[in-house]
């Protein structure tokens, strides 16, 4: 194994290692390449990072939403409309695919063009934060009788790895506290929270040493297998799960995904001192660690006052972080196994209000996908010339679920039974917004 102008070259037993190592379980290969290729200064840590990620993902997917909570407006973001009085004073600027542009809020973004597919034409009846924010978590709208899971927690029962230390899904930021969570699919597929993406998450830290620490994890295990009430034996076998997802996160060298200060300063600063920022690089970073879904939020974007002034703030610190994540997974070679989903619960009324605000509006709204086999630099969709009607190639949420499925490789009719023994669908109806792809 050598390293040649920057690039790593395996020689043919190197490679035939590595294959092996496919099959193998995580901490195998990691001990059989890392003590031949860091040791020896050939492959650095990031490298090592990124071929273990690349090998991760020949397994399955991941996918990383960015929630812009609150809703953000169309028009200053995806679908500008210059020229028309809705349109009001934000100006559309070029893209990196000629013929289409995007508000000038999003100038580093308009640079990515050529990896983004912007769907203008979302439709939706749901106008209030709680019931679209439901629906666009999970493709259903909300019930008293049912607790639908968050799409979060049915990519990660279909396509995580259960013997990663690592969550199979983590929600970064303060936003994300009382979120759609799993539902009736169970704890074991809830959202790992982490409100500060500058900080170690809370409660990791080992309260002892470590031998004392397993030994008090050893008592606790004799005391639930001494359980002598047959009534009690689901619930000790589920705190017990919980107890060894717990433990095993909290020994994991793996851990150390979540620490964003392992990189280096010029890395932090292209993804900007924002909070999101930060989260995009952490989610970055739990990608390329194994995990399979991270969900970013970002807002409040519900603009019913001073729209073009907080809309221009939100996308400061929307514009950079974005257009760096798909620019850092692009170059490590993960994009294509990473749809990156960026939406809010709707969109924004194209009449200005009295307060020079935007109310909502789930009629008509904008959603941008990247990796994950979508095919960028296109337009899916139109809406008019004052962006009130979709005109053009409408996409209910149903499709938009299709679509996420499709593109994760996931059988979007496959049923999940509720504790009442109710088949229900990962998404019911629907068609796969097939022009999407490549």
């Amino acid at each position: 194994m050598a390293k040649t102008n920057g690039k790593i070259q395996f020689d043919r037993h190197t490679e035939i290692s590595f294959q092996r190592g496919l099959g193998m379980q995580r901490r195998e290969f990691l001990g059989g390449i890392s003590t031949a290729a860091v040791a020896t200064g050939m492959l650095s840590w990031s490298e090592l990072m990124t071929v273990e990620a690349s090998r991760i993902r020949k397994r399955g997917m991941a996918c990383i939403l960015l929630w812009m909570k609150g809703g953000p407006s169309q028009f200053e973001t995806f679908s500008p409309k210059p020229g028309h009085r809705n349109g009001g004073e934000t100006k559309a600027i070029a893209t990196s695919v000629p013929g289409i542009q995007l508000a000038e809020n999003l100038s580093r973004t308009s640079r990515m063009m050529n990896d983004i597919c912007v769907v203008r034409s979302m439709t939706s009846k749901e106008g209030s934060h709680p019931r679209a924010s439901f629906l666009l978590h999970t493709g259903y709208i909300p019930t008293p009788s049912l607790r639908h899971p968050t799409f979060g927690s049915v990519v990660t029962q279909q396509l995580g790895d259960s013997t990663h230390d690592l969550p199979g899904f983590v929600r970064i930021g303060r936003g994300g506290r009382g979120a759609v969570g799993a539902g009736f699919l169970g704890v074991k597929f809830d959202p790992f929270v982490v409100p500060s993406p500058d900080r170690i998450p809370n409660n990791t830290a080992l309260p002892t040493e470590r031998p004392r620490f397993q030994r008090r994890m050893n008592l606790l295990s004799q005391l639930e297998r001494r359980s002598s009430v047959a009534a009690m034996k689901k619930q000790i076998h589920v705190q017990r799960d919980l107890y060894q997802r717990a433990t095993n996160l909290v020994l994991s060298p793996d851990m150390s995904a979540f620490d964003i200060q392992q990189e280096s300063p010029a890395v932090r600063k292209a993804y900007g001192d924002s909070e999101f920022g930060q989260g995009c690089l952490l989610a970055r970073r739990l990608v390329e660690s194994g995990v399979t879904y991270v969900e970013v939020t970002h807002g409040n974007w519900d603009t019913h006052q001073d729209n073009f002034v907080r809309s221009q703030e939100l996308c400061t610190a929307l514009d950079r972080p974005y257009a760096q994540l798909l620019e850092d997974l692009k170059q490590r070679g993960m994009l294509d196994h990473t749809l990156v989903i960026l939406m809010g619960e709707f969109g924004r009324t194209p009449r200005i209000n009295p307060r020079a605000g935007r109310d909502h509006y789930p009629r008509a709204f904008s959603v941008a996908l990247a990796g994950g086999g979508v095919r960028g630099g296109q337009v899916i969709g139109e809406t008019d010339a004052g962006g009130v009607e979709v005109t053009e190639r409408p996409v209910t949420v149903a499709d938009l679920y299709q679509t996420f499925a499709h593109g994760l490789g996931i059988d979007a009719n496959h049923e999940n039974m509720t504790p009442v023994g109710r088949p229900i669908k990962i998404v019911e109806g629907g068609e796969v917004v097939r022009e999407a792809f490549l």
